[in-house]
């Protein structure tokens, strides 16, 4: 009986090969972002004083490349390389397969619930969920899609059927998953070993999502959720488009005992939201938003209004002006604090 299934497997294995032999091979494209930011932020009190940065910038190069093989199935790959990085140069590596039956991805991606969360509106460069507000001033970062970042994680996502796509992840809670890297040197001779930091806890993510237009009206559905060791997150978003006008929202709920090693909010409940209007007009859009968190021992909300236009092909200005209020319990790590920013720059597309 063994030998007939390792006999099938090879023909199976060598009819895939043959079917690929025919196929075009995988030519690399190169793509990507550069963002530009300059910027202030004033703020009643931080640890440092306040925040001085007057500068930000976030670039990326993504090599791309796909084939489709003789039965029809499209297999492909997508690398993503940080422009700047004091730690992991690659920010997301992996292969794809596309087909009937849906799609799989295997390597160092987004969860399925990360992938699929709606929120608000926000067209500016700060926005006041999971954006770039605490890279400007001492706040704390409300997110209502409390994803466990990039992982070497197996997804898969469903057809679309009338709407409606499903989409499951499995990985574990090491972020490097077993790679390489210099850990100890012996003498003058660096040793490589495997990086095998975490707990080893699965990481299970799934979501749904429904996306439809009824009659000139946009409607956007999701429903996206995590666990991790011994605790989970879940969220809900939705976005209505009509005429030049989109309004959403989203709520996200952690638990205390969710990914506790990669919080500092470890042992709180947490509770987020927030909601928002956007309007786009030729190549001008405008959004805005408000977001709020529980985070246990505190509590903080912000405003964000935001401004895009585009300059031309790949090429937009994008602005924010920001106002937050965090209020902490005494005796907690963090601070009470409050303040505003504006943010411009421009981001190109290539």
């Amino acid at each position: 009986m063994k030998k007939i299934l390792v006999a099938s497997s090879a023909l199976v294995a060598v009819a895939f090969a043959g079917q690929a032999s025919a196929s075009e091979p995988i030519k690399l494209s190169v793509g990507g972002y550069m963002e530009q930011w300059a910027g202030f932020s004033d703020e009643d009190t931080t640890a440092s004083g306040g925040r001085k940065n007057a500068f930000q910038s976030d670039t990326e190069v993504h090599f791309k490349g796909s084939t489709t093989l003789d039965n029809g199935i499209e297999i492909g790959a997508v690398i993503e390389l940080e422009g700047e990085t004091s730690t992991d140069q690659i920010d997301e590596q992996y292969l794809y397969i596309n087909g009937g039956f849906g799609q799989f991805k295997l390597g160092k991606d987004d969860s399925a619930a990360d992938d699929m969360g709606i929120t608000a509106p926000a067209v500016g460069p700060v926005g006041v969920n999971d954006g770039d507000m605490d890279q400007w001033s001492n706040v704390y970062l409300i997110d209502t899609v409390r994803s466990s970042g990039d992982q070497n994680r197996a997804t898969y996502y469903t057809p679309v059927f009338g709407g409606f796509r499903a989409g499951v992840s499995f990985a574990d809670d090491s972020g490097k998953n077993g790679t390489a890297n210099v850990s100890t040197t012996a003498g003058s001779q660096s040793i490589l070993s495997s990086d095998t930091s975490g707990n080893g806890d699965n990481i299970v993510s799934a979501g749904l999502e429904f996306n439809r237009d009824f009659g000139g009206v946009s409607l956007g559905l999701s429903a996206v959720g995590e666990n991790q060791g011994e605790g989970s997150w879940y969220g809900f978003g939705t976005n209505v488009g009509f005429g030049n006008f989109t309004v959403g929202g989203s709520y996200g709920h952690t638990e205390d005992d969710y990914g506790l090693s990669s919080r500092d909010t470890a042992g709180q409940d947490l509770d987020a939201f927030d909601i928002g209007v956007s309007y786009a007009m030729d190549a001008a859009a405008v959004s805005l938003t408000y977001g709020y968190e529980d985070f246990g021992s505190g509590d903080v909300s912000a405003v964000d209004l935001g401004l895009r236009y585009a300059l031309g092909a790949g090429v937009s200005w994008r602005s924010s002006v920001f106002w937050f209020d965090q209020d902490t319990d005494a005796g907690a790590s963090r601070s009470d604090n409050d303040g505003y920013g504006v943010v411009t720059g421009l981001r190109l597309d290539f």
